[in-house]
C-alpha cells in the first residue's frame, strides 16, 4: 500500500533517496509538514554513556581547565553575584567575563607553578612572523609616509599660523607708526603756526628712536629744564664757562703731589747723569757711525 511504501521511503537514507529521485520512484505526498516544534527529550542517560565514550582520563596540565566563578571587586570587596548582572547592560556583562577570566587565571598560575610550568616567554623566544619581510618593509614603508605627510601638514598648519599672527602684527605696528607720525606732523604744524610753544614731539621722537629705554612721554618726570631747554642743551650744549677751563688756579698751583724729581732734574734711566756721564745704551750719531763704517773697509 502506500503507507507501507511511504514508511519504507522515509527509513532510507539519504543517498538511497537520490537514487530512488533519480529513478523516478518518489511520489507527491512523500514529504510531510510538521506543525509546530518537536518535543525536546533530555536523555541524560545517553550523553554520560557518549561522554564516557570519549571522556580521557588525562592529568591536569594535559586539560587546564578551570572552572570558576568571578573575581572579588577591589572596589566593592565583594564577589559579583550572577543574578547581579543584567544581560542587556554590555558594560556589565563585559565585566562579568573579566573577572571571571581573572578568577580563573588567579586559580591556575599557582597550580602551573607548583608542577613547575613555565609561564613567562623567554628572552630567546621566537615566533616567525605571518607575513614575509618583504610585505613587512611595504607596511613600514607606507607608515612612514603616512607619518612624513602628517608631519608636513602640521608643520605647514604652524606655518600658517604664525605667517597669520606676523602679519597681523605688522599691520599693528604699521598702524602705530602711521599714528605716531601724523601725531608729530600736527604738533610741528601747531608749532610753526605759533598756537603752541611745545617741543615735546622731539624728545618723544628721540625716546622712540632709542627703543623707549627710558619709558614713554606721559612716564617722564617734570622736573628739570622744559622740553626747549633741553633740545638746546642736546644741540649747542650744557652751557657753562668754555674758555680757560684748563688754567691754573690757587689749588692747582699748591698741589705738587705729581711732582717727580728725578724727572724734572733728568735724573731718570737712560738719562745724562750731573757728571756728564753719557747713558751706556745711548746710539752713536751719524758722523760717528759712519766713520765706524769706514774703518771697517
Amino acid at each position: 500500500s502506500d503507507s507501507d511504501s511511504g514508511s519504507e521511503d522515509s527509513s532510507l537514507s539519504d543517498s538511497e533517496l537520490q537514487e530512488a529521485f533519480s529513478r523516478g520512484a518518489l511520489k507527491p505526498g512523500l514529504n510531510v509538514v510538521l506543525e509546530g516544534r518537536p518535543k525536546r527529550c533530555n536523555d541524560v542517560n545517553g550523553l554520560k554513556h557518549c561522554l564516557s565514550e570519549f571522556k580521557q582520563q588525562l592529568a591536569w596540565v594535559e586539560r587546564l581547565d578551570v572552572t570558576s566563578g568571578p573575581a572579588v571587586d577591589p572596589v566593592s570587596q565583594s564577589a559579583s553575584s550572577k543574578d547581579a548582572v543584567d544581560p542587556e547592560n554590555d558594560f556589565q556583562r563585559e565585566m562579568s567575563f573579566y573577572r571571571q577570566a581573572q578568577e580563573a587565571v588567579l586559580e591556575a598560575l599557582p597550580r602551573l607553578r607548583k608542577l613547575q610550568v613555565p609561564t613567562r616567554r623567554p628572552d630567546d623566544y621566537f615566533a616567525e612572523m605571518a607575513k614575509s619581510d618583504q610585505q613587512m618593509q611595504k607596511i613600514r614603508q607606507k607608515l612612514k609616509s603616512k607619518q612624513e605627510a602628517m608631519e608636513r601638514s602640521e608643520k605647514a598648519k604652524q606655518l600658517r599660523a604664525l605667517r597669520k599672527y606676523g602679519k597681523k602684527v605688522q599691520t599693528e605696528i604699521l598702524q602705530r607708526r602711521q599714528k605716531e607720525k601724523k601725531n608729530m606732523l600736527n604738533a610741528v604744524k601747531k608749532y610753526q603756526k605759533g598756537l603752541s610753544d611745545k617741543l615735546d614731539f622731539l624728545d618723544e621722537e628721540q625716546m622712540s628712536s632709542q627703543g623707549n629705554k627710558k619709558g614713554s612721554a606721559g612716564q617722564r618726570t617734570k622736573k628739570g629744564p622744559n622740553a626747549k631747554r633741553r633740545y638746546k642743551n642736546q644741540k649747542f650744549g650744557f652751557g657753562g664757562k668754555k674758555k680757560g677751563s684748563k688754567w691754573n688756579t690757587k689749588e692747582s698751583f699748591n698741589d705738587v703731589s705729581s711732582f717727580r724729581s728725578k724727572v724734572a732734574h733728568n735724573k731718570g734711566p737712560g738719562k745724562a747723569g750731573k757728571g756728564g756721564k753719557k747713558a751706556l745704551n745711548k746710539r752713536p750719531g751719524k758722523r760717528a757711525r759712519q766713520k765706524m763704517k769706514s774703518r771697517a773697509r
